[in-house]
């Protein structure tokens, strides 16, 4: 089935030839409806170093869970991925640690040099936002041949946001394993792991939240696996150029583009003993997802009318019925939403504006 290229993937590529078909994106009317919550991981402490060598064979792996199997980017609406994709995670003092195993038959990887366009080739994608607001958030992609590519997103692209390629995530180290041969079609092999080092060092200039994370924080990541479909030719594999990517991911987007951080899944942080703290749902989520319906329906109002609504009702949200404040300028909006205080806590109104950047005040 020839699927749509992701908005990311869409800039990067201007100007190149591709030779399979693109479909339009969803409309922002689509986008409308409510979205569940987002998957959630705990991730623990290390009770012991990390050696970062692609193997997972440290003893403080084996006390992280594995994430539940990779879906596709959009979810139910198609076929399960054909190869298991599996995550665990780690924190210490200094640094995020992330493996992933990737169950691959033909392990190949062609693209030696650092921040080239990675996912021409198979790769492992990371997605990180701290402090949740959709702005100013980072990826990271690496291949078989552990070369990788690091970005600092200002915002996200359909909202014009800006690439920095030059950016470098301090202190960073990864590395692979493969469980096979590469590049040899001759043979079959069973996959590739992966371990990463994100230093804390790397992710203070995104957010002002707590580097490194207290108990119980929430950050929001993702996860994408890029799969190409491949022949062999001439002893050697190459792309089948008419048939886009496979893109496999933890936590649902239900759109074929990465670049949606109000969908990406919860990691939760943890200083009690491995298994002992459970997952717990983010209590502001039924507000997110409000209020970024009420950001896709102002885009999709505005395409019609050319202006944004002044009035919650003017977009036709079905359900919604709660007090969202709307103020309009000549180029934006602002959307808000008053929230009632949690027991002990204090009352926090929530704003969105027409770039998606979300927020408490």
């Amino acid at each position: 089935m020839t699927r749509p290229w992701s908005a990311r993937r869409a800039a990067l590529l201007v100007g190149l030839a591709l030779s399979a078909a693109v479909a339009a994106p969803p409309t922002d009317a689509e986008m409308t409806g409510p979205f569940p919550h987002p998957r959630g991981y705990v991730c623990h402490r290390a009770t012991s170093p990390v050696t970062i060598d692609g193997r997972l064979t440290d003893p403080a792996w084996a006390d992280a869970p594995w994430t539940e199997p990779f879906v596709d980017i959009e979810g139910d609406k198609q076929p399960k991925p054909r190869f298991r994709t599996r995550v665990k995670m780690l924190w210490d003092d200094a640094a995020l640690y992330i493996a992933a195993e990737l169950e691959e038959p033909h392990v190949w990887a062609t693209l030696t040099e650092h921040d080239a366009v990675i996912f021409y080739d198979n790769d492992f994608e990371v997605f990180l936002d701290p402090d949740g607001d959709s702005h100013l958030y980072a990826e990271l992609e690496l291949n078989a041949r552990n070369t990788t590519w690091d970005l600092l997103l200002t915002k996200p692209y359909k909202d014009k946001g800006h690439a920095i390629n030059a950016w470098e995530i301090a202190g960073l180290k990864t590395a692979v394993h493969v469980d096979g041969t590469l590049n040899d079609p001759r043979d079959t092999d069973r996959g590739w792991t992966l371990e990463i080092r994100w230093p804390w060092a790397g992710l203070k200039e995104l957010t002002g939240v707590p580097v490194p994370p207290r108990d119980a924080d929430r950050w929001r990541i993702n996860f994408s696996r890029v799969e190409w479909d491949v022949a062999v030719v001439g002893g050697k594999y190459v792309k089948v150029l008419d048939r886009p990517e496979h893109n496999w991911v933890w936590s649902p987007q239900g759109v074929i583009d990465m670049h949606r951080p109000e969908r990406w899944g919860y990691l939760q942080f943890s200083t009690a003993e491995p298994g002992a703290a459970a997952f717990r749902p983010d209590p502001d989520w039924p507000t997110r997802d409000l209020l970024h319906r009420v950001y896709y329906g102002q885009r999709e109002y505005r395409r019609a009318n050319g202006k944004y609504a002044g009035n919650l009702a003017d977009l036709k949200l079905a359900g919604v019925s709660a007090p969202v404040a709307l103020e309009t300028t000549r180029g934006g909006f602002e959307a808000s939403l008053s929230v009632p205080a949690a027991p002990g806590g204090k009352p926090r109104r929530w704003v969105i504006t027409q770039d998606a950047h979300i927020r408490a005040e």
